[in-house]
């Protein structure tokens, strides 16, 4: 076959833009680590000396990394007075961590994947799984992070309102489960919403579970409890809202979760069951938004599902399709989804 040096040299240029912004990573990092973005936004315009004085730090390594940041764009550059600052927009996104827009903490999960890469090249050639707690501690925090800010902006004012009736009951007092629930902002969030409501947070990995609990105690919740344990084998009874919130894709057995899950339910319960947005096929993936997600799955999402027993490896990029039909196979009649994100669908399932 002929090789087309055009489209060679598209795919090299894209890829050396890639390999810049995989660089370019690192320094996201260090500038959300040192508040470098935060005290830019606050103080900018600042000329690299300044800045370096401001904060106390060594100013041939501020310099340079200005330099990176202005060359990616993530910052302004004034050329005719030397000086750098940052823009609303930019300053939506890396420098406030409670933005709906903030991106700045996904760096966090990002270095995991490069810290885990040996281990998955070793599952892929035996087939093996890597369960969640086998990852970087970097992970943990990172999906946190990454997570929060759409949580915060969406999980109370427009998630649960699209569930018919579900916020009257729990601003009355309800019982809520929230399965898979890792370090427990979810599980919070709600507990700080409606405190005449109960609610468990469940997960299988327990300093995820120990995490959870301190930072409960430190908000001072009364509402929130914790339990280390499995969504297949989770107990209680009655539950008016069983939540699942971007995790139901790595579990094993996805099917024996939802068929816990209707076990526990009270008879006019729901499940929501908070999934990435996804097409239902490769084709309606190959966007910005699947290409982040497939990465994900294939370093965490699928190595921890077949990890687990039933090992079904949905991935973060299942689709609405395919995680109806997985519902449904639990005993759920009625799936619909409720309300959606850029970045999130959100299903109703009911008995």
């Amino acid at each position: 076959m002929a090789l087309d040096m055009g489209k060679l040299n598209t795919l090299m240029f894209r890829m050396l833009v890639e390999l810049g912004a995989a660089a370019v990573g690192s320094l996201v990092l260090l500038g959300d680590r040192l508040g470098l973005y935060k005290a830019l936004a606050e103080d900018g315009p600042l000329t690299a000396e300044a800045f370096a004085s401001k904060l106390g730090m060594h100013e041939r390594y501020i310099r340079e990394w200005l330099h990176a940041q202005a060359a990616a764009h993530y910052i302004e550059y004034d050329a005719a007075n030397e000086t750098f600052s940052m823009s609303p927009e930019q300053a939506m996104i890396l420098a406030d961590p409670d933005s709906p827009a903030a991106l700045a903490g996904g760096y966090w999960g990002v270095s995991s994947l490069y810290q885990d890469e040996p281990k998955i090249a070793e599952v892929f050639k035996t087939g093996e799984g890597l369960s969640w707690g086998a990852h970087s501690a970097c992970l943990f925090c990172g999906t946190e992070k990454f997570l929060g800010p759409a949580y915060r902006a969406n999980l109370i004012n427009g998630w649960l309102p699209a569930l018919d009736g579900m916020v009257a009951k729990l601003r009355r007092g309800a019982k809520v489960a929230d399965i898979g629930c890792g370090h427990a902002l979810s599980t919070r969030l709600m507990a700080k919403a409606f405190p005449q409501s109960q609610f468990v947070g469940i997960d299988y990995h327990q300093p995820s579970i120990d995490h959870a609990r301190e930072v409960s105690k430190q908000e001072g919740l009364t509402n929130v409890t914790y339990e280390q344990g499995s969504a297949q084998d989770f107990g209680g009874e009655d539950y008016d809202l069983i939540t699942y919130f971007d995790c139901l894709h790595d579990m094993g057995d996805p099917r024996g979760a939802m068929r816990n899950t209707l076990q526990h339910l009270a008879k006019h319960g729901i499940c929501m069951v908070v999934e990435p947005e996804a097409g239902d096929n490769l084709t309606a993936n190959m966007n910005p938004v699947g290409r982040a997600f497939l990465a994900f799955s294939t370093m965490v999402c699928v190595p921890a599902s077949l990890s687990q027993p039933g090992r079904e490896g949905l991935g973060a990029q299942a689709g609405e399709k395919k995680l109806t039909e997985v519902i449904k196979s639990g005993g759920f009649t009625r799936v619909r989804r409720a309300t959606s994100t850029a970045t999130n669908m959100v299903l109703e399932a009911r008995p």
